[in-house]
């Protein structure tokens, strides 16, 4: 993903990856280190100082990005992340920073998101999906063109519900699979409000409601959770009533809320999938190496030729995941408005209304074909790269499983396969 870089590019890449590898190597990875509070804080901070979490908002903010395309930055710096499968909630954070930027009131702005960008604390985002009784219909104005989001099994959603209550919201039900940004952290809820219309001026609204927490907020409980994937920690909340103020909601006046929330998801895809590539990209390496190092039967086991097919397959779903997650991150950076207005290959002829309505569709749309094909071929990868290996690439102390545990993690974060390609057929409006 990093072969055609600016020089700017260039330097946040080289920087990162020797951070990187000085402060988090695999082997602090798989000891578990980022879990001792004192070093997570250090980590954060360092990378802070690398721009890791300020792509995504505007430099009036605090925030700025290394080109023209803030998406791809952050994409670039997620890509190294995975290769060497650093802790963390790189993705959360980045996403609730741009939501913030967004729709964040006063005192998100001026105290969260400086918070955010320093490194002195995480977010996680919890998505949630509406029930069929709560979804966008189509025409409403809100989303143009939008249909129901696609509500199943493997979906990014959660049953989180929101009701009205005084000046105030009450949140209620469990989100799962969440990405734990520590007791000093914060997590965006998007919730389906039970009454469609309500917001906070009494006028007609969005479906979802997206609100910011602490994560010491009363009512709050946050279980951590065993998860397959041993290099990050993950929690299931569970809302009992927690009671939010009007000040707590964000509210995107003029984006629209489900508007955000389709963008959040669509960044959160790409990250996730840049860093998918990055591991898948590592591991295939030490992968190939073994293969020429092992020698059975008098040669490398890399020469004979049922393995160089193994090898051959999944080299070519590598580049074809590095394309296309490169691709999505370019067209959602000129879709969401974080990329310069003179992007090669834009035409300028055609309605500027008609443009950018088809080149927001496709960022979105770009974003679901990214997190599909990665996620599936990215498992797929990994376990080919385990019939290579053999039986030492099962055993304990090998880093072969760690990958395969990342990603499949990853494969099912934010929306397993299935459900984005469901998602991308309702998009097109299929």
């Amino acid at each position: 993903m990093d072969d055609v870089l600016t020089d700017e590019q260039r330097m946040l890449v080289d920087a990162s990856a020797r951070f990187i590898e000085r402060t988090c190597p695999l082997e602090k990875v798989r000891a578990q280190a980022y879990t001792d509070p004192a070093f997570a804080g250090a980590y954060r901070r360092q990378a802070a100082e690398l721009g890791w979490f300020a792509p995504l908002v505007p430099a009036d903010l605090g925030g700025g990005s290394m080109s023209d395309n803030a998406v791809f930055d952050a994409a670039l710096v997620a890509y190294h992340r995975g290769r060497l499968l650093q802790p963390g909630p790189f993705v959360g954070t980045n996403v609730v920073a741009y939501a913030l930027a967004v729709a964040g009131t006063g005192e998100h702005t001026a105290k969260v998101l400086p918070a955010l960008l320093s490194g002195e604390a995480s977010a996680a985002w919890a998505p949630a999906v509406p029930s069929a009784s709560a979804s966008v219909p189509t025409g409403t104005g809100r989303v143009p063109g939008a249909r129901p989001w696609p509500n199943r099994v493997g979906g990014p959603g959660n049953p989180v519900s929101a009701t009205r209550s005084g000046d105030g919201w009450r949140l209620s039900g469990r989100a799962t699979f969440v990405e734990n940004p520590g007791p000093d952290g914060w997590y965006l809820v998007s919730a389906a409000a039970e009454d469609a219309t309500a917001t906070t001026d009494g006028g007609g609204g969005p479906a979802l409601v997206q609100f910011l927490l602490p994560a010491d907020t009363p009512g709050l409980r946050v279980q951590p959770l065993e998860s397959l994937d041993l290099t990050r920690r993950f929690v299931g909340l569970e809302f009992d009533g927690v009671t939010v103020g009007s000040t707590g909601r964000l509210h995107a006046a003029d984006l629209g809320d489900d508007e955000l929330i389709a963008r959040q998801l669509a960044l959160a895809c790409v990250l996730t999938a840049a860093e998918s590539v990055g591991a898948m990209d590592y591991e295939l390496a030490l992968t190939v190496q073994y293969a020429k190092d092992r020698i059975a039967f008098g040669r490398p086991i890399g020469s004979f030729q049922a393995l160089k097919h193994v090898l051959a397959d999944a080299s070519l779903v590598l580049e074809m995941s590095k394309a296309i997650t490169a691709a999505a991150a370019q067209r959602l950076g000129e879709a969401v408005g974080l990329a310069g207005t003179d992007v090669p290959g834009r035409s300028t002829d055609a309605n500027p209304a008609e443009a950018g309505s088809n080149l927001r569709d496709y960022g979105l749309e770009a974003a679901s074909m990214a997190k599909a094909y990665v996620g599936e071929h990215g498992v797929s990868l990994a376990q080919n790269c385990f019939q290579i290996f053999g039986g030492i690439g099962f055993t304990w102390e090998h880093d072969q499983h760690l990958f395969l545990r990342r990603l499949t993690t990853d494969a099912a974060f934010f929306g397993d396969p299935a459900w984005h390609r469901e998602h991308l057929c309702q998009l097109s409006g299929i």
